[in-house]
C-alpha cells in the first residue's frame, strides 16, 4: 500500500500539524506514505517533517497555491501510488481535477478540516463544490460540527463521509519539560503570569480580543501570543493603541510550542470557528487550565473540561481569568478535567482509523 498526502503547504495550522504528527505514525505502522506540497518553501513544519526521514517529501514548486498548472503536475503523481489524501483547499481542487483530466483510477480521500468557508455561501460555487468533492472516494470529517455542515452543504449520501477526529500526541506531550520563562522572554520571570495562544494571525483566530482583556487585568499578567500570519501587524497596531505593548509578547513560528504551554500559567484559544483545533487539545493536554471562546468547532471539545467566554467578550474573558487566578481549587479542577479530555484526542486512535480506511478503500 502506498499513500500519498498532498496538501498546500507545512505552514502553521491544525492541518499542517496534523500532516507533520501523522506522518511519521504511518510510516511506523509500515504503510508508506509520502508527502507532496503545492509550495515547498522551508517552514518549520517542512523542516521538522524532513529532518525525521519518514518519507519523500515533492515539493512542486514555491509560487502560488493558485496556479492551475499545478494540475499537470500532480498527474504524474497518481500513477505512483494507491490513494492520495487530500488536506485544504485549493489541493482539493487540483488534486480532482488532475483526476479527471487523466482519467485516473487512484482512489481519492479529502479531509474537510473547516466548519466554514466562503465557497459556502455562492450558490455557483456550491454547485462546483458538488462536482469536485463527488471525485472523491470519501470525504474525511474531523469533528461533528465539520461533519454536520458538509454534509449540509454537499447534500451526498451518508456513505460518502467517514467522520475521523483529529488527534494529537499524547506520549511525546507528557515527556515534554517547560522551558524556562526566560527562554520565552528575558523580561519574563515568577512575578508574572502568562497567558498563553497558539494560533496563525488569520481568520478566524481573535488575538485582538485576548489583547483587549488585558486592559482588565492586572499588570503582572502578560499575553504570549505563538504563530505568525497576515493579521499579525494588526494585533501588534492594537497593541500599541491601547498602550499594552509591553505586556504582549509576539513569538512568531516555534518549535517548542509544548514546553512555552507548560511554562504558561492559563492557556487559551480565541477564535470566531474552528473545525477541531489541535491547539486546543494541546492546551487541554499541557497540565495547565485551558480557556476558549464558545465558537463552532470549540465549545463542544471545551465544555465541562476547560472554561469558556463569550466570543469578541474580552470583559467576560478577563473575570474567567480572574476567577482562576483567585480560586486555587477551581484552577486545579479545570487542569484534571482538561488532562482528562485531552485523552479523547489520541492521535494513535486517529491514525488506526485512517489506516482501516485505506484498507477498505483499496479491497473495492
Amino acid at each position: 500500500m502506498k499513500i500519498l498526502h498532498i496538501i498546500n503547504s507545512l505552514d502553521t495550522g491544525g492541518a499542517e500539524k496534523l500532516v507533520l504528527d501523522s506522518l511519521p505514525l504511518l510510516n511506523e505502522k509500515n504503510i508508506q506514505t509520502d508527502l507532496a506540497v503545492l509550495n515547498g518553501s522551508e517552514y518549520p513544519f517542512l523542516q521538522a517533517l524532513k529532518k525525521s526521514n519518514c518519507c519523500t517529501v515533492i515539493s512542486l514548486g514555491e509560487k502560488s497555491v493558485y496556479n492551475p498548472i499545478l494540475i499537470f503536475k500532480i498527474i504524474p503523481l497518481l500513477r505512483k501510488y494507491n490513494i492520495v489524501h487530500v488536506h485544504i483547499f485549493p489541493s482539493l481542487y487540483w488534486v480532482a481535477l488532475a483526476k479527471i483530466v487523466s482519467f485516473s483510477k487512484t482512489k481519492l480521500v479529502y479531509t474537510e478540516h473547516s466548519t466554514s468557508n466562503n465557497r459556502r455561501k455562492r450558490y455557483f460555487l456550491k454547485v462546483l463544490d458538488r462536482i469536485i468533492y463527488n471525485v472523491y472516494s470519501k470525504i474525511i470529517t474531523i469533528s461533528t460540527e465539520v461533519d454536520f455542515n458538509i454534509k449540509k452543504h454537499l447534500e451526498f449520501r451518508e456513505d460518502k463521509f467517514v467522520l475521523i477526529q483529529n488527534g494529537i500526541n499524547l506520549n511525546t506531550i507528557k515527556n515534554t519539560e517547560a522551558i524556562s520563562r526566560n527562554q520565552i522572554s528575558a523580561k519574563l520571570d515568577g512575578s508574572f503570569s502568562i497567558l498563553t495562544q497558539v494560533s496563525s494571525f488569520r481568520y478566524p483566530k481573535d488575538q485582538k480580543t485576548v489583547i483587549k482583556s488585558l486592559k482588565h487585568l492586572a499588570d503582572t499578567v502578560v499575553l504570549v501570543l505563538v504563530g505568525d500570519g497576515p493579521l499579525r501587524k494588526e494585533c501588534e497596531e492594537l497593541a500599541y493603541e491601547l498602550d499594552l505593548q509591553h505586556r504582549v509578547i509576539f513569538l512568531g513560528i516555534r518549535m517548542d510550542v509544548m514546553q512555552i504551554l507548560k511554562a504558561s500559567d492559563i492557556v487559551l484559544l480565541s477564535s470566531h470557528h474552528e473545525g477541531l483545533s489541535l491547539s486546543c487539545v494541546e492546551g487541554m493536554a499541557s497540565g495547565k487550565p485551558f480557556m476558549a471562546s464558545d465558537a463552532p468547532g470549540l465549545g463542544n471539545i471545551v465544555k465541562d473540561a476547560g472554561v469558556l467566554f463569550p466570543i469578541n467578550d474580552e470583559i467576560a474573558l478577563a473575570k474567567e481569568i480572574v476567577k482562576l487566578f483567585s480560586t486555587k481549587a477551581q484552577y486545579n479542577e479545570v487542569v484534571t478535567n482538561c488532562l482528562k479530555r485531552a485523552e479523547d484526542y489520541n492521535i494513535e486512535n486517529t491514525i488506526d482509523k485512517e489506516i482501516n480506511l485505506y484498507k477498505t478503500l483499496l479491497q473495492k
